[in-house]
């Protein structure tokens, strides 16, 4: 028999209306409740994680990128 998974419990407080709109948007998409919340924070973590990765490569770009950007054949895009 396999070791349980152990879980944590996470309890917000919504309107009624907020409730019933991510439940219909849930059942419409064929999802219980449970199943679209986590998602869409998996989602929202993921797209957030990208959007820093992609920060991270035009604030403080590698060695690699630097020689890949700075070179003569692209210089004239430096002057628009």
């Amino acid at each position: 028999m396999a070791a349980a998974t152990k879980r944590e419990r996470l309890t917000i407080d919504l309107t009624p209306e907020e409730h019933r709109k991510i439940k219909s948007y849930a059942a419409y998409q064929g999802k219980t409740l449970k199943e679209f919340v986590i998602e869409s924070i998996r989602t929202k973590i993921a797209l957030d994680s990208e959007q820093e990765d992609l920060k991270m490569l035009t604030t403080k770009p590698t060695s690699v990128l630097m020689e890949l950007w700075d070179n003569d054949k692209d210089a004239a895009y430096d002057k628009l």
